[in-house]
Formats: C-alpha cells, sequence, structure tokens
C-alpha cells in the first residue's frame, strides 16, 4: 500500500463532479483546501540500532531478511486510521521502528524474542498493516529502540482436512491469498472484512476481525479451531478438540491480544466447501427502526442469510450503502420512491439450501414491512465493498474528515446508543465550525444484539484536523461508555481504545490482562503501548 493512502497509487479514484459539489456545498471544502502528502517532506527517524545489533539479528533470521532502511522501515511506521493518514500530511518526520526484521519459522521468532528481552529491544508484529487503532506504531515503551517483525514469511496453507473441515495457515497470508490456496482444494474460509485485500489471517486473530459475512460464517475467532503464539518464554499451542471443558479457553486469552503476549505464526481454521451458488437480494425498510426490528427477527429465528445489513437514512441516501463512487440519492424502490434504509442480504451454498433460506429470509422481511428492490443493490455492494477505504483517501485530500468507529450492543439498547453516538459526533465536530454527516449502519447481528458502524464525513477544519478529530473520537468513546456499548466490536484495542477498556472490563479484569502480560512477556518487549492498561 501507498504510505499516505489506504490502497495502492494504481486504486486511487477521482471524485466525481456530484460529490465535489457536496464537499463545497454542504462542508464548505475545495480541492485547494485539502491537505496534499508531499513525498519529498518525508524524513525517518534515525535508527537507533548499532550495527552490532543488526548483525546479531542477521545471525538469527539470515542476512537477507533483516533491513534498517528507510524504505522498509517507513511503511511499518503507521497504520491506516485517518490520523494516521493525516500525519503523513501533517508530521512528516516519522517515528519508525529500528529495523524490519522477517523471521521464517518460530524457532526464529523465539531467538528473535530472546534476543529483544536481552537486549532491551521491543517487537511490533506486522501483517498487513491496516489497522485502525494505532496497535502496529511502533512504540519503544521504556526499551532503548523497537523493531517491527513482518511475518510475510509465514505464507503456507500447511495442511488441510478435508474429512473434518479445517486447515492450518501461516498467519502471514493475506486474505485475498489464503482463499486462492483453500480454493484448489475446493475449500474456502469466507472470512471478508473491508481490510480484506491487505490484511493477514494473523491480524484477523490478533484483532478479533469480525467479516462481513459473519451472519452465515461467524465472527473470525469463531473460526479459530486453534492457533500458535510464540512468547517470549516460550510457544503456546491453544486449541485441540471441538470443543472441550479442560478450564478457561486459551485461545479466548491470545485472540485479540494484538501482539502484547507473543508473536501470533499460525492458526488453525474452520474452513467450508466453496458455495456452489450465491444469491442477493435488497429491501427497503421505511425508517431505520422498522428495519432493526426486521434484521431482529431473521437472527432470532435462524433463517440464515450469509449477509445481511442495514444503511441508515443517511447512508442509504449519499449511496454509501452500497460503495458506490458517487454520493447522491441512494437507491429507489423502481419507481422513483427514495429509498428510506436500505436492508442487503446474501446467500451461499447448494443451490437448495440457498434457496429455502432465502425464501425464509425474504418472507420475514417483508412481513415486517420491506420491500423488495431486487438483486442489484446487493450484487452492486458485493462488486464495490472493499472500495469504500480508497474513496476516503481522495475526500481526505479535497479537504474532508472522514472516519468510522463501531461498537456493539444489545436490541434494546440498541437505539439508545445510535443517538448517543451519533449526537456526540455531531456536536464535537460541529463546534469546530463544520457540519458534520454521521452515517450508521447494522453491519453485524446476533441473537441478544448487534453492532453499529458508524461513518462521519465533516470538513477540515484548523491547523490540525488530527486534533480535530481526536476531539470527536473521544466524546464518541464516552459517550459508548456512558450508553452501554462496547469500546470497540472489530477494530481492536490497540492504543486508541485502551483508555476506556478498563471501563468495560472492570479492575479485576485489567489486573488479569496484567497478570498474564507479566507470565508471558516478564520483560515487556511484546507490542509496549497496546491493549493493556
Amino acid at each position: 500500500m501507498a504510505l499516505s493512502r489506504w490502497g495502492t497509487e494504481a486504486e486511487a479514484r477521482d471524485l466525481g463532479e456530484g460529490v465535489r459539489g457536496l464537499l463545497r456545498d454542504v462542508l464548505g471544502v475545495t480541492a485547494e483546501s485539502g491537505l496534499r502528502f508531499d513525498p519529498g517532506a518525508v524524513t525517518a527517524s534515525p535508527s537507533r540500532l548499532t550495527e552490532s545489533d543488526l548483525m546479531a539479528l542477521a545471525d538469527i533470521v539470515g542476512e537477507g531478511n533483516v533491513s534498517a532502511d528507510d524504505a522498509q522501515r517507513l511503511p511499518r511506521a503507521r497504520g491506516k486510521s485517518t490520523p494516521d493518514l493525516l500525519s503523513w500530511r501533517l508530521r512528516p518526520q516519522v517515528d519508525c521502528p529500528d529495523a524490519v526484521v522477517a523471521p521464517r519459522d518460530d524457532d526464529e521468532v523465539s531467538a528473535l524474542l530472546e534476543w529483544c528481552g536481552r537486549e532491551g529491544v521491543a517487537i511490533v508484529p506486522f501483517g498487513g498493516g491496516t489497522s485502525v487503532v494505532g496497535g502496529l506504531n511502533p512504540d519503544a515503551g521504556d526499551h532503548r529502540a523497537v523493531i517491527s517483525a513482518d511475518l510475510a514469511h509465514f505464507d503456507a496453507l500447511e495442511s488441510i482436512d478435508p474429512e473434518s473441515g479445517d486447515a492450518v495457515l501461516g498467519a502471514g497470508l493475506s486474505g485475498p491469498r489464503a482463499e486462492a490456496l483453500l480454493a484448489d482444494h475446493g475449500f474456502s474460509l469466507g472470512h471478508f472484512p473491508q481490510s480484506f485485500p491487505y490484511a493477514t489471517l494473523g491480524g484477523y486473530a490478533m484483532t478479533r476481525s469480525s467479516g462481513q459475512a459473519s451472519a452465515g460464517y461467524g465472527r473470525f475467532d469463531e473460526m479459530v479451531r486453534g492457533v500458535t503464539v510464540v512468547t517470549p518464554v516460550g510457544v503456546i499451542e491453544a486449541g485441540r478438540a471441538p470443543a472441550s471443558a479442560a478450564g478457561p479457553d486459551l485461545r479466548q486469552w491470545l485472540l485479540g491480544s494484538e501482539g502484547a503476549f507473543g508473536v501470533c505464526t499460525r492458526v488453525r481454521l474452520r474452513v467450508h466447501p466453496v458455495p456452489e451458488t450465491v444469491r442477493h437480494e435488497a429491501f427497503r425498510f421505511p425508517d431505520f427502526a422498522t428495519g432493526a426490528a426486521a434484521l431482529r427477527a431473521v437472527e432470532q429465528q435462524g433463517t440464515g442469510p450469509t449477509v445481511i445489513r442495514l444503511s441508515d437514512e443517511s447512508e442509504t441516501a449519499v449511496n454509501l450503502a452500497t460503495a458506490t463512487e458517487a454520493i447522491g440519492q441512494g437507491p429507489d424502490d423502481g419507481e422513483g420512491q427514495a429509498a428510506g434504509c436500505l436492508c442487503l442480504t446474501l446467500f451461499e451454498g447448494t443451490a437448495d439450501h440457498t434457496g429455502s433460506r432465502h425464501a425464509e429470509t425474504r418472507a420475514l422481511l417483508l412481513a415486517h414491512g420491506g420491500v423488495s428492490l431486487g438483486a442489484g443493490p446487493a450484487e452492486a455492494w458485493e462488486h464495490g465493498r472493499f472500495g469504500a477505504p480508497v474513496l476516503r483517501d481522495s475526500l481526505i485530500d479535497n479537504g474532508a474528515l472522514v472516519e468510522t468507529l463501531e461498537t456493539a450492543t444489545d436490541w434494546s439498547n440498541l437505539p439508545a446508543l445510535r443517538e448517543a453516538v451519533a449526537g456526540a459526533l455531531s456536536a464535537s465536530l460541529e463546534s469546530s465550525g463544520t457540519r458534520a454527516l454521521v452515517m450508521c449502519h447494522i453491519s453485524h447481528v446476533y441473537p441478544t444484539g448487534a453492532s453499529l458502524y458508524f461513518t462521519v464525513v465533516a470538513g477540515q477544519r484548523g491547523e490540525d484536523p488530527i486534533a480535530q478529530w481526536t476531539d470527536a473520537k473521544r466524546a464518541a468513546s464516552e459517550a459508548i461508555v456512558r450508553a452501554g456499548g462496547t469500546i470497540t466490536h472489530h477494530h481492536a484495542v490497540g492504543v486508541d481504545h485502551k483508555p476506556y477498556l478498563a471501563a468495560e472490563i472492570g479492575e479485576v479484569g485489567v489486573r488479569m490482562l496484567r497478570a498474564v502480560k507479566d507470565a508471558v512477556d516478564p520483560r515487556g518487549v511484546c507490542n509496549p503501548g497496546t491493549l493493556v492498561p
């Protein structure tokens, strides 16, 4: 990926005149007011490692797998949140990892961790680089330096068990590569987060990712049969049987740990046959409350869509629901009537299975006030579903402030949480002198509740739009805590959400996290500053 973008330079998209007009007329920004990235202004912090250090690292992983070059260190210095992307424009003096190291097997990871502990050097695992919560930004903590451990060599499909329906895959595999390797054997993982083109399986596991098809295949942590994490004190192989009563499940201590306990090198995952058929249908609901009630009925009755999501009126109206390039009038009902709230459904499996699940889900959505819009909007969403972050790049270039955040709560608390977060975001951003467009959709559903995914567009204001967003994110996070939501549903804790974790898990929970950290990482070299309050 490009330094200052979510995607590559080749993926960059120009905004249409309709979008430029909306930015100008509603938010008061133009391309002239946008912040531009100047590659020539970027300077990397000097490496604090000595030649002796680099030679010692090369002895562990091989000379070709260690680099202190700026070209290697810069891409591993920041994640892909909006503050990260703005930082490339506003703060081109970059705090980089002091070296990039690419171990080739578990033994080399163990030796690397031992060296780090002995030499007082922190280590941050790196996969696809898509963190949006500061989880991979190199923080040396109290140590003299910090290295980035690139997991690119852990890229194999190590084994597959067609009878049991599981496979062991390297933590450094990207989503597309993992799907290609599994497809050669007739299987699929079916995990498609928006970061899918770049993120890795290890990243999915260590952040408790929740892909867009979670209604059908579950969250990533539900797919994990086993996980290997190399810690400074030894290797943990967690997960043996499909279910067990052998004490607390150690997988749950490791999933979501974001490299704070060690380096994830492989995962054993539940897989399924490549779907024979795919069905799509979109529906319009008159308002968000009606649509949410319909989604709740679908999930609680278990009619089984692979994907089901509901955009609120604002998101539907600006067409982000289907991830199209244009921001303008959303889908209609075929007779020119503007959509209220767009619901998208998708079904995968055998012809008979998709047919029965589609029919049952369709009947339930129609009975709860939905109007069918046919397959078109759902097909358009599937076609463009990984493109929204690339659109964010162009909006930032044109003077807009664009970011997302997510939470989850029980169905009964969903309206109050949505109102509280949207209100906090609007109030904070409007106090900075810009109108805020706050959009929301239900992205994942459960029998007892659902997640809310917010997208915010405002005008960049003042000399430091990073601070502008930081204030808004703080207001939203405090509103989430007060309203009883989780501080993160699938973006992980990282650095950004760490101040709010204690309010969610309590003092005893914090003590438990710290105790595990001390037990497996006694010198505190593993991703300092992340996760553990």
